[in-house]
Parts: structure tokens; sequence; C-alpha cells
């Protein structure tokens, strides 16, 4: 007997929405029921800035060096290298301006605070919520621990709109962070807050007549796909309980979150007196980040924010780090700029040893700096992968999310442009199932090009930089 042909579209139409997905029918090619579970969390996307970079030579030691500790998150990771940046290039500055402001863009300065074009978040945010996100949400939550200050807040802002300017004012301290976050603000009104009002998410209640149709005794669908799609509505409905159950664990977590632990340190344009660097411990600055960590960890957990940049130390930091820097219980270094470098103010400070970087020496300074940077920023991302940050589809806000990880150059020494915007650090996770994790990979292609296939997998339309550029999508990295 011949199975009648059903048009795909014309069957979505009929159930009403493509949220729910459908699965593989014997009449029609459809989605997977994978599509269901992308449907019923939120769409999110972040950027994780850490300054002053990774020289490309120490990225390809992999996980046996600086990267060490990325390594607990590996399945979760794709990490890029030879990822170029030269395109950003602006005669007479330097990486700590153009791959900056690069970073997450792929453009070039467009003045000394606004970036040539949107950031990737931005992107999808306009995409996904053309009309604005829901009530009682953060637009874009932009902040981070840094101290350097200069004439270009593209140092340490990494998050822009549609026109480059700063897509969030930039909170600098765990006391500014929570304001925002759980404040009374107009667009964080307590009273609008969705995790105290009613949720009906149901994406099947609006269709149960159509599919009464389809799984009926006047159907045209076979018998194998009327079970088939029965299973596939009894498995959403399943995911959209568990996403019901998971507001109610949200409310309660995030209805009275505890006032954070007060900072000692010096923010605001004091910080840095005359761009000479300041002194601090690795206690003291861990302790800073990891307050600010914790903060902008739970406005995610909570659905507070699903968009916006987390800055840890500025492009071109300048810092004079003292303490010992223990790792997996092994000690890695002994911090002392200052004395090492046996100079004071910014001739001492950390930012030195990239300018001094050489591929042929052991370079332990800057070595234990970098693994530092990246145990801090696996501390962040750990936060949003652990049993706080499961979801509806069983998956952590880490592996749901677009999280996009980068830096201002790959290599510090500020006398080959080439050298200096290509080979830049950067780490993607798989933005629910949309890009490839689980490996090192060597793209060797333009950050534009990684940015515009991220996007391009998300579905979206929009892409970065110039719109008479050729697009070269980069299929090794899409799931």
């Amino acid at each position: 007997m011949a199975t009648k042909r059903i048009n795909r579209r014309t069957m979505l139409r009929g159930l009403g929405t493509v949220t729910i997905g459908l699965p593989l029918l014997e009449e029609m090619l459809a989605t997977s029921a994978s599509a269901a579970s992308q449907a019923l969390v939120p769409v999110r996307a972040f950027n994780v800035f850490f300054g002053l970079g990774i020289p490309s030579p120490l990225q390809t030691e992999g996980f046996k060096g600086v990267l060490e500790p990325l390594e607990p998150l590996s399945e979760k990771l794709l990490i890029m290298r030879n990822v170029d940046h030269v395109r950003a290039d602006q005669p007479g500055d330097n990486a700590h301006y153009d791959g900056s402001s690069a970073a997450f863009t792929a453009m070039r300065l467009h003045g000394k605070s606004r970036a040539g074009g949107p950031s990737i978040d931005q992107m999808v945010r306009h995409h996904y919520y053309p009309d604005g996100l829901p009530r009682g949400m953060v637009p874009s939550l932009v902040a981070g621990t840094y101290f350097r200050r200069s004439d270009s807040s593209n140092r340490y802002i990494h998050s822009f709109n549609l026109d480059g300017t700063s897509a969030g004012t930039m909170q600098e301290t765990p006391k500014q962070l929570f304001e925002r976050i759980f404040g009374t603000s107009p667009d964080t009104d307590q009273a609008l807050d969705p995790r105290k009002q009613k949720l009906d998410r149901s994406v099947l209640d609006s269709v149960v007549e159509q599919t009464k149709f389809y799984v009926g005794p006047r159907s045209p669908l076979g018998a194998t796909s009327k079970a088939r799609l029965g299973d596939h509505l009894d498995r959403i409905r399943e995911y959209e309980q568990r996403a019901f159950e998971m507001e109610k664990v949200i409310a309660e977590r995030c209805q009275t979150p505890d006032q954070p632990a007060q900072s000692n340190r010096i923010h605001g344009d004091i910080a840095d007196p005359g761009g000479q660097g300041i002194d601090i411990t690795l206690e003291e600055l861990s302790y800073e980040w990891r307050l600010m960590a914790n903060l902008y960890a739970l406005a995610i957990q909570c659905d507070r924010a699903r968009f916006g940049s987390i800055t840890f130390l500025a492009a071109g930091e300048r810092i004079r780090l003292k303490g010992e820097y223990e790792y997996n219980g092994r000690t890695i270094f002994q911090f002392d700029d200052s004395g090492q470098r046996q100079r004071s103010g910014a001739a001492g400070c950390s930012h030195e040893w990239w300018h001094v970087f050489n591929e042929k020496k052991k370079n332990e300074q800057l070595r234990a700096h970098a693994h530092m940077k990246m145990r801090e920023v696996a501390y962040f991302l750990q936060l949003l992968d652990n049993s706080e940050s499961l979801e509806a589809n069983g998956k952590t806000l880490l592996e749901n999310s677009l999280i996009t990880i980068s830096t201002e150059s790959g290599d510090g020494r500020h006398n080959d442009v080439k050298r200096e915007l290509s080979g830049i650090f950067h780490a993607v996770t798989s933005a629910n199932g949309r890009l490839k994790t689980g490996q090192i990979m060597d793209v060797g292609a333009e950050g534009i090009d990684v940015y515009n296939t991220a996007l391009a997998a998300m579905g979206i339309s929009g892409r970065l930089g110039p719109e008479n550029r050729e697009v070269n999508h980069i299929d090794s990295i899409r799931a």
C-alpha cells in the first residue's frame, strides 16, 4: 500500500507551532526530538573575557600546559587555535586596544569607547528577542573584575549593541552587580519578576485539537507514524513538566538571595592611579573575582540575565601580584611580580611578562599567570555546570548557552601586528548541541568567520562585518 506524502510545512502549520519539533515520520522529513529539547530552554549568549591572552605557542601544549584548568570541562568546550583578528588592526594602536575590541565583534575600534559593530551575544539577543526580553530581566548584564583604567572602555567592556555602543553599564563591584541583578530599577521591577508570576509554558495546549486529528481515525498518517507522534508528544509533555518543576526550584533558590560579601578593593578612577598598576595578593584577587563570578552565575541560574559579558582582568591589565599559587594540591608558582621584575610601578607589573615573551625560553612567570587565569575562568564556567544549573532538557546552563571565551592577543609583544593579532585563544560551548565540543581544533580562520559560523548554527541570518565581505563558514565547528 502506497504511503501518502504529507508536506512538512503544512503539518507544522496545522500543529500551530514549530517549537515542539516532530519525530521522523514515514510520511515526511521532520526535525528530530532534540528540537523540542532546544525549544524548551531559553536562548542565551554570554562573552567571557580574560586579559593579556595566551601566546599561541603555549596553546599547542593543550591541557599539559597553561590550559590545564580547562581539562575538567574539555567535553563541554570547543577550544580553537589559530584564530586571526588581523583585520581589526588599527595603525598606531596595539592589541590591548585592537584585539580587545575585536574580541566577540571581529571589528576595529570605532573611537575609544565604541566597538566597530555588535558583539556576538547581542546579535543572538536581537534575533531571538527583537521586541525585548521578558519584563523583569536585565537586558544585558555587563560586569567584571578589573583595575586597569585608560581612555578606552573597550579594554574591559565586551558586550556591544548593534551600533557598537556598550550593551550595558559596567558593574565592577559585587554590590553594584547585586543591585543590578536583584534591585528594583524599572527594568528589574520585583513586582514584575517572572519568578513570582504564574507561568504557563505549555506548547502542547495550543495544539491539542490538531494533534487529536493526526493521531485519530481520519489521520493521513500510518499506524507506525501515529505511534511515533504519540510517543513524541508524550516526551514533550515530560519535558514541559520538568520545565515547570525547574521554575519552582529556581523561584525557591532565588527568591531571597543573600547580599554579597564586602569587597576591600578600591574601584573606579582611583583603582589604577596614573596607570602605574596596583599591588594585590592572589588571595585578594581570587576573592574579588569569585564574588563577581558567583553573582553573575546566580543571575543566569535565576533567569535574570540571558545576555552580556563578564571580564576577568582588563586588556593590558597592570597588577603586581603576590602569593603562593596552588592548583589541585600542588604548588604551581610563587607570585612576586615586582620582586622578580626588580622594578616598581608599571614596569613591575605582570603585564611586562607578555612583552618579554620568548618562545625559546621557559617563560615561567607568564605561564603561571596564564594558568591562574584559566583556573579563574574555569571556576566561573563550572558554576554553570553543576546541579544548581540543570535545566528541563537534562543539560546544564553551560551546555545550553552559547558562551564564547576569548582575549586580546596571541602574542604580547607589540612588534609584529600579524603575530600579535593571530593565534588568539577562543573557546565556545555547544549552544545546546549546535556547535561541536570535546576537542582542541586548529581552525586557521578569521575570527569574523568563526563568529558568523556560530551565528548561522544558531539559525541567525544576520552576520557580523561588512555586507560586501564574503562569508566563509567553518563547517568543522558545527555539530
